[in-house]
């Protein structure tokens, strides 16, 4: 569990999150999540998990690159992680990050609008964010 910054403040802190979206057919609009990306400025966390249905990205359009959507979703999770060979964002700090990750945009993989809620474990926030609104 991420240490609280303060042990007297309160147990539940703000995060934020965006649901990452794959949208293979950007000229229909049709896509489906992928992954979100959690940011806790208070627990000083920054976390993102990606889970590619490929049989739904088939079923939407069956000419798409696989390979290319899972590796872009991949580095998703390595620069809200920090590493430094996903590239310069990786090397920013943590609300930077987190901003770039989910900053509106008209590609395959986009980010849907930021949500806000409480929590006294981001990681553990993440995790069911993902099984909720991700995995079927």
């Amino acid at each position: 569990m991420p240490v609280s910054p303060d042990p007297a403040a309160p147990k539940l802190q703000p995060f934020e999150y965006a649901i990452v979206r794959v949208i293979p057919r950007v000229e229909r609009g049709e896509g489906f999540n992928a992954g979100i990306v959690l940011l806790s400025r208070a627990w000083r966390y920054l976390g993102a998990r990606t889970h590619l249905d490929e049989a739904v990205l088939v079923a939407i359009s069956p000419d798409c690159d696989v390979e290319a959507i899972r590796d872009h979703l991949a580095t998703i999770e390595r620069i809200a992680a920090g590493d430094a060979d996903a590239g310069p964002i990786a090397l920013m700090t943590p609300p930077e990050r987190f901003h770039w990750l989910v900053s509106p945009s008209s590609t395959i993989i986009a980010a849907g609008p930021v949500h806000t809620g409480l929590t006294a474990d981001p990681a553990a926030t993440l995790e069911h964010l993902v099984r909720t609104l991700v995995l079927r």
